[in-house]
């Protein structure tokens, strides 16, 4: 059992503010493995990385810089899985070389980390309120069967109307990750419970409902 779990994910842009607001937002909806490791003195980090690339080039650096912890690279699929696995879907689509990291630290968010919070709308009616329109979002079983090219025009539908404004990526993703319930996503998420498990198994715990 590894002394610390580090996490490369995508997202937050370019400003520090923004990264930081990702960091939380992970962190938050990530607390039921921040608990276990915490009860276990298990260091705990969430590095918001700003884009894709970015992400994977830190977690190629962190293999190499922090070569005793247990690192994780967290990114959107970006589209359909081309492949049976996250390792091989990056290899094709995006030319990555991952063949020296093991499958239970490469993890993707099918097709968009929009997926997740469009999982629990009860998050979503919580922080957009008054005028959130909940007819958008898509009630599919598996939210991984969505488009990609669906997922942000369907959360901008449903919250027009709102004071917050309609949904916008970098400003309310991180607070909307905060408000989700990491049960419902793992239930219509099937990458997300794998990632969750992955985390368990590194942990030492039994794996989540």
């Amino acid at each position: 059992m590894t002394t610390e779990v580090r996490i490369y994910v995508e997202g937050g842009g370019d400003t520090a503010d923004g990264k930081a607001r990702v960091r939380r937002g992970f962190h938050e909806f990530m607390h039921e493995l921040v608990g276990i490791a915490r009860q276990k003195r298990i260091r705990w980090n969430v590095i918001a990385c700003g884009g894709r690339t970015q992400a994977f080039d830190s977690f190629i650096s962190a293999e190499r810089d922090h070569a005793e912890a247990f690192n994780v690279l967290l990114v959107d699929s970006e589209g359909p899985l081309q492949a049976a696995s996250p390792r091989e879907h990056l290899k094709t689509r995006d030319g990555w070389a991952l063949a020296l990291a093991k499958d239970c630290q490469i993890h993707l968010m099918v097709e968009a980390v929009e997926a997740w919070v469009m999982a629990a709308p009860e998050g979503l009616k919580s922080y957009y309120g008054q005028g959130f329109n909940e007819n958008p979002i898509s009630s599919r079983r598996n939210l991984e069967e969505e488009p990609k090219d669906g997922l942000e025009p369907s959360l901008k539908a449903a919250t027009k109307g709102t004071k917050k404004g309609e949904y916008h990526k970098i400003r309310h993703c991180p607070d909307l990750l905060e408000r989700t319930d990491p049960s419902k996503v793992r239930s219509r998420c099937p990458h997300c419970r794998d990632l969750f498990n992955a985390l368990c198994d590194e942990l030492g715990a039994p794996h989540l409902p």
